[in-house]
């Protein structure tokens, strides 16, 4: 048992290993937390908005045309 667990670290160290060092250097290379920007809320809300408001106003006006083409394709299958 003692040689299995001796072939398994030693066998694991060399794959792990490269890992572990790109964790480390991922992690040096990240900014402390005090000089993270926190991003600009109120433009992605902004931006949010005014799409929602976009699809909205092009989902009604093109309603009533979107019908009317479902309702000929319809009638063109029953026939």
């Amino acid at each position: 048992m003692k040689r299995v667990t001796k072939k398994l670290s030693a066998v694991s160290l060399p794959l792990l290993c490269p890992s572990w060092v790109f964790v480390a250097i991922a992690l040096r290379a990240l900014p402390h937390r005090e000089s993270r920007e926190r991003g600009d809320v109120p433009g992605w809300v902004m931006i949010t908005l005014m799409s929602a408001i976009l699809v909205a106003g092009l989902l009604a006006i093109a309603t009533p045309a979107l019908g009317d083409l479902f309702n000929q394709a319809m009638s063109k299958v029953g026939k």
